[in-house]
């Protein structure tokens, strides 16, 4: 058999290819007529040419007339269906993907539906973190033509598998400390070396405490793996004290519950409890190579929630950075806790424009979107709108839950100013009421209407870190979203950093009105 294959997206009312030697018309006349309906419906052919062979995989009937975020997600079908056909022969070495249809979107679906975690030593495992030398992949992907939007595509997905390594390796490998080559803050340090305007800083406790950080350290008492409190600088824009955009990421690489455990079925899933911290990582990964010219500070608190003899009790009330004081009435909701100190530090520390943070924070989310929609709380309609647009070009989808003050008798009603759980009912969006106490900066100070200093936005990804079942281009289990969306968010924001700087140049402007097309 070859080792090479074509992969071929196929409008079947006009089916062509820039492949040598292949009559596509020809061998697409043979695919069953309902198949050529069904998006993604994949055909391998094995003698065309006699050398190679071509997976022809269907864009749709309607492709013709679609436009735009549609038009893309029928294309990222097409490419990942036939990726994952094709990864399943033996012997094949090499994948070369006609992107003509949308070269960006081509290359994160062939790339994504490529991914396959696995610890198995029947065959060696690139992500065994015994290896002294890493091992290459079993398959090769590459477009016919390969361009900018390839490429950038090609980073866009690596970003996000960098996501799903992180959250699919177990807790005894990937935990806060450098315990073990995948630790978090040192496979921080491995992805971001050699990459330009980086720096990086990882906290201790110690520091933690200097700080005033107690929420974050009240979850850090249960567990004898020091905690860590990592920071990303990426200095991508002209002036390198320009407003930043800033990201923070709850960090908890295993989550027991602590004194409130968790039920056994099941817990094994909580080594993904980090999601929101793989998520901002990855996704500034992907703004540093890609060097988006902005300023950006990530922060990730790290730790892990187990009830050990020294653990926080339900009940303790602990003052916060901010000073104010938190009753932990269930040490399960460990995630808002760190989040609070982290997104505090972010905000007054740095001052950003803009603070997204990205947590696996309540299972009332899980409940109430499922896996296909992140959720998100923000007090900006403007901030929104561009998480809604970014979320529909890469379908990875948000969708906007209320942030009332309506839901705070849930959480002022306790012995302390806030209280990290309301009870049942309306459970994400007590969560995102309690960290919007911690977001200075998001409300005018004199309490008018008047413009504020910073937008803000809580996603909740708690249905969206797993796949339960497989899509065209990822296959089942920790899904690495919403990167794609959150890289592509922050480069909206390009816009907003620059327009009164006078030394903009017309390069960037030419920049920044391609990413608005």
């Amino acid at each position: 058999m070859s080792t090479s294959a074509f992969v071929v997206p196929v409008d079947p009312k006009t089916p062509s290819s820039p492949i040598p030697n292949v009559d596509l018309a020809k061998i697409w006349a043979t695919v069953p007529q309902g198949d050529k309906v069904d998006v993604g419906k994949t055909r391998v052919f094995y003698d065309t040419p006699a050398t190679k062979i071509t997976a022809a995989s269907s864009l749709g009937s309607n492709f013709a007339n679609q436009k735009g975020d549609v038009k893309r997600e029928s294309v990222r079908k097409s490419v990942g269906s036939a990726v994952k056909t094709l990864k399943a022969l033996d012997g094949l070495k090499e994948v070369i993907v006609d992107a003509s249809a949308d070269p960006h979107a081509s290359a994160v679906a062939a790339n994504l539906a490529l991914y396959n975690f696995s610890l198995k030593t029947t065959l060696p495992s690139p992500f065994n973190p015994n290896l002294k030398e890493p091992i290459p992949p079993k398959l090769e992907i590459k477009a016919i033509d390969s361009s900018e939007e390839w490429d950038q595509g090609v980073v866009y997905a690596y970003s996000q598998n960098l996501a799903r390594t992180l959250m699919e390796l177990p807790a005894n490998m990937m935990t806060p400390t450098a315990s073990f080559s995948q630790a978090f803050c040192e496979r921080a340090k491995a992805e971001f070396a050699g990459v330009p305007n980086v720096e990086i800083y990882i906290r201790d406790e110690a520091w933690a405490a200097s700080k005033g950080m107690n929420t974050f350290l009240s979850v850090t008492h249960g567990t004898n793996e020091p905690a860590k409190f990592l920071e990303i600088h990426y200095k991508g824009a002209p002036q390198k004290d320009a407003q930043p955009l800033a990201f923070v990421g709850k960090g908890i690489t295993f989550d027991s519950g602590g004194i409130s455990l968790k039920p056994g079925q099941g817990m094994k899933l909580m080594r993904g409890d980090m999601g929101g911290a793989a998520t901002v990582v990855s996704a500034t990964l992907a703004i540093a190579k890609l060097k988006l010219p902005i300023n950006l500070v990530t922060v990730t608190p790290l730790t892990e929630n187990l009830p050990g003899p020294s653990a926080t009790k339900p009940g303790d009330i602990i003052y916060a950075m901010n000073g104010k004081s938190v009753e932990v009435d269930n040490t399960d909701a460990e995630g808002r806790l760190v989040l609070s100190d982290a997104i505090y530090y972010a905000s007054t520390e740095y001052k950003p424009h803009t603070l997204i943070d990205v947590a696996t924070l309540t299972g009332a989310m899980m409940i109430a979107l499922g896996e296909i929609f992140t959720g998100v709380f923000t007090t900006s309609d403007e901030l929104w709108e561009r998480l809604h647009a970014a979320g529909e070009r890469e379908f990875d989808r948000f969708w906007r839950m209320p942030l009332s003050e309506d839901f705070g008798p849930q959480i002022y009603s306790s012995n302390a100013d806030l209280c990290n759980t309301g009870g049942r009912p309306a459970g994400s969006c007590t969560a995102a009421l309690f960290l919007k106490a911690f977001a200075h900066g998001i409300e005018a100070e004199d309490g008018s209407n008047a413009e504020t200093a910073m937008k803000w936005a809580h996603l909740d990804i708690a249905g969206t870190m797993e796949a339960t079942r497989p899509t065209p281009y990822q296959e089942k289990g920790m899904t690495g979203r919403p990167v794609r969306s959150v890289y592509l968010v922050s480069s909206y924001s390009i816009c907003d950093v620059f327009t009164d700087v006078l030394s903009l140049n017309s390069a960037l402007i030419e920049y920044v009105r391609g990413l608005a097309n």
